[in-house]
């Protein structure tokens, strides 16, 4: 690891892979569950290329870097503070020949990549629609949860154009939005092919859903077992337990 320069409000958390760790603003938007659980979901097979949409601190990426033998990670993000942020993690944990911070604007996805350049795209996108929820301002929270700059349209937008034909695309989101996630994958020729609720409990609803889809890809869904995240007493089930720790 290298020496790493922390500004206000600014922490160290420990990622529990590789020794590796990532900075963030405790009084901006900081990772969840939903990141760490799609970097358990994705299949990121040796020599992929993979591109991190909506990246936020880049958590995603470097995550992957860990858990993955990706020949190289790539993430865009459109907030200016949270990609110095990424960049310098990635920095810190000695990775910048592997993974690299992009900032832009996802719906103009096309002035900073080439189309079909990766293998995989990964995104944990705002799941809360314009006009959806309580907002304040644009705040980088407000910005990482709500659909303001863009929608969920524009994200799997640019997850197909960003894939090679038969390349994979994995996301998290709320099942809540699962029929509007399955049109725009049709719109854009993403075919689903696997989707996982994630339950809080073993007796709760589902508020997460990951979903994998395949660009030019047959029709064919398969629903997997519910993730159950917290075991009757609130500790990680061991499946959960195996994708946040080595």
């Amino acid at each position: 690891m290298t020496k790493t320069t922390l500004l206000e409000n600014e922490r160290l958390d420990d990622l529990h892979r590789c020794g590796y760790m990532i900075i963030q603003n405790t009084q901006g938007f900081c990772f969840g569950i939903d990141s760490v659980l799609l970097t358990g979901f994705a299949e990121v097979k040796k020599g992929d290329k993979l591109l991190d949409l909506c990246t936020g601190n880049g958590v995603i990426p470097i995550l992957l870097a860990a858990k993955s033998e990706a020949a190289h990670l790539s993430g865009i993000e459109i907030q200016s503070e949270s990609v110095d942020m990424a960049k310098r993690s990635v920095e810190y944990n000695k990775l910048s020949g592997r993974v690299n911070i992009i900032n832009g604007d996802v719906k103009e996805i096309e002035s900073h990549i080439k189309p079909g350049s990766f293998d995989v795209v990964s995104a944990n996108p705002p799941y809360i629609e314009a006009g959806g929820g309580i907002i304040g301002d644009y705040s980088p929270k407000a910005i990482a949860r709500h659909e303001l700059y863009l929608n969920l349209d524009d994200v799997i937008k640019a997850a197909a154009y960003a894939l090679k034909f038969r390349g994979r695309f994995y996301m998290v989101h709320r099942p809540s939005r699962l029929a509007d996630i399955f049109c725009a994958l049709r719109k854009y020729k993403l075919e689903p092919k696997s989707m996982r609720l994630v339950q809080p409990y073993e007796n709760k609803a589902p508020n997460l859903l990951l979903i994998e889809a395949t660009l030019g890809g047959g029709k064919e869904l398969k629903v997997l077992p519910a993730l159950v995240v917290y075991d009757k007493d609130g500790n990680y089930t061991k499946e959960c337990r195996d994708i946040y720790y080595e």
